[in-house]
């Protein structure tokens, strides 16, 4: 048993904190109220300090960089409160695989680094459960995964068959306890996905009362059309809908952006964003959008093309030479931490040139820090009544050869920063953001909330400094140190 002793209790619900003694016994907690007599294994004194919810990151990418596995204690996400993870986001998830292929995560890692040794999601959810992971994992089923393994690199409309086959799988996933279904309308192998096609996944999914977050066909020169289509989507489905990574971009959609949030207001979608000024993006995207065609080595023969290249060079984004780093890349760990100055430079190339070199050496395999973001906007836009928090990242190994964004150890934290000093909404609000509002549009049962017979994932903060984490009631990370619980469990959508 553990006794968290006169502490002020932010429960998750939205309502003023309030001076307690919470009880933790069993992985759960078990009583709220004044214990002056009562005795525990371990007892904590939590005056000066709030007791709030685990934190819900519901966009994270721990799965697509296959962290799970190299690093299952997921300390990043810990040591800024969060205790509960969503995968499978961006149209890209690890199950379920008609043939045992990674193929639609290798953007952003080395499909090799994992043995697949399942297919479905209910056969990946007990590999998971088997590596005990530190902090509770939910997944969602990414769109282009079961299409890729459907009709290859093709980029083309379904047949009525290959849509029948792909209902088939996705109710069966769901069924398994996937969360929903992620599209990733931004890259390549999605972009040209019929309306008629989603509608009808999206249908399933919200028969099943599950979840859709979307990637965007076009963040920044077509975002109005963009949102457009997901709030009918959204009308036509049912089903309930985040927008992620919605966020302001520099030299691009900073007007748009303002008119994308207000769209939003009452149309029951939601929005995750983190407040810092990158994105962390595969590198081949900064491509121009016609030049992200026909599958990686089709765009690679593209950047060997002379006649192509000279009109890629004219399309490409602005940045300068401090604007983009390279935060991981396979097979050339030596580039990792450069900037695209640094490089140029040591290649004797102007900028523009220097990244399509980048793009060639690295294979497309890159992933970079591209500070295109308007860094306060986007903090202004987290406290927009529809707005979640993510990191929109994963957690690291300390070992791994990796720029690791800022946003991947520091949002949650960020955020409650910004809380205090900005007072835009009092702070059990933000708390409420970040805690019982994700939990209820995932259904996670039991979660997000202080209350007796919850789950007994929390957070001890000093101001917005997070003092201790608890997952299941076990004590995870303390006074900035690891504790190696590992208690974390796979949740299954009910």
């Amino acid at each position: 048993m553990v006794l968290i002793k006169s502490v002020k209790v932010i429960d998750g619900t939205g309502r003023p904190p309030f001076k307690a003694d919470v009880l933790l016994k069993g992985g759960r907690v078990a009583a709220v109220g004044s214990f002056p007599r009562k005795q525990a294994e371990t007892v904590i004194n939590g005056i000066g300090h709030y007791l709030t919810p685990g934190f819900i990151d519901v966009n994270t990418s721990s799965d697509h960089y296959l962290n799970l596995f190299d690093y299952p204690e997921q300390g990043d996400f810990l040591s800024q409160g969060v205790t509960t993870i969503m995968g499978g986001n961006c149209g890209s998830s690890l199950a379920p695989l008609l043939y045992g292929s990674l193929e639609s995560i290798q953007k952003w890692s080395d499909p090799n680094k994992a043995n697949v040794d399942w297919r479905t999601v209910e056969e990946f959810l007990s590999t998971i459960d088997r590596l005990k992971l530190g902090v509770n994992f939910g997944t969602l089923v990414g769109h282009s995964t079961i299409r890729r393994a459907l009709i290859g690199e093709e980029i083309r409309k379904l047949a009525a068959k290959e849509i029948q086959v792909f209902q088939n799988i996705l109710q069966r996933s769901l069924t398994e306890g996937a969360f929903g279904i992620s599209t990733g309308l931004g890259y390549a192998h999605a972009r040209k996905t019929p309306y008629e096609e989603l509608r009808s996944l999206l249908r399933t999914v919200a028969a099943k009362n599950g979840a859709h977050t979307a990637h965007l066909k076009d963040e920044q020169n077509e975002l109005i059309d963009s949102v457009k289509e997901i709030l009918s989507l959204r009308e036509e489905s049912g089903v309930k809908t985040i927008i992620n990574h919605l966020r302001p971009i520099k030299h691009g959609n900073v007007e748009d952006f303002h008119k994308a949030v207000e769209m939003l207001e009452g149309a029951g979608v939601y929005f995750n964003s983190y407040p810092f000024d990158s994105s962390l993006v595969p590198i081949y995207t900064l491509l121009p959008g016609w030049a992200q065609n026909g599958g990686r080595q089709i765009m690679l023969e593209n950047l060997a093309t002379k006649s192509i290249t000279e009109n890629i060079l004219k399309d490409l984004p602005p940045f300068g030479p401090d604007d983009i780093i390279v935060s991981s890349a396979t097979g050339n760990e030596y580039l990792v931490g450069k900037t695209i100055g640094e490089f140029a430079e040591n290649r004797g190339l102007p900028l523009a040139k220097a990244l399509l070199l980048l793009m060639e050496i690295s294979g497309l395999k890159a992933v970079v820090i591209y500070k295109n973001v308007d860094e306060s906007l986007a903090a202004e836009s987290l406290f927009h009544p529809n707005a979640l928090i993510s990191t929109n990242s994963s957690s690291f190994s300390p070992e791994e050869n990796v720029h690791k964004p800022e946003r991947s150890y520091r949002t949650f934290t960020k955020f409650l920063e910004l809380a205090r000093e900005r007072q835009i909404i009092p702070l059990e609000k933000a708390i409420q953001k970040i805690t019982s509002l994700p939990a209820k549009i995932f259904n996670l049962s039991e979660r997000g909330e202080i209350r007796e017979g919850n789950f007994a994932d929390l957070v001890l903060l000093k101001d917005s400094w997070v003092a201790a984490t608890f997952v299941n009631g076990q004590l995870a990370f303390e006074n900035g140190k690891l504790k190696n619980a590992r208690a974390g469990q796979v949740l299954r959508h009910l």
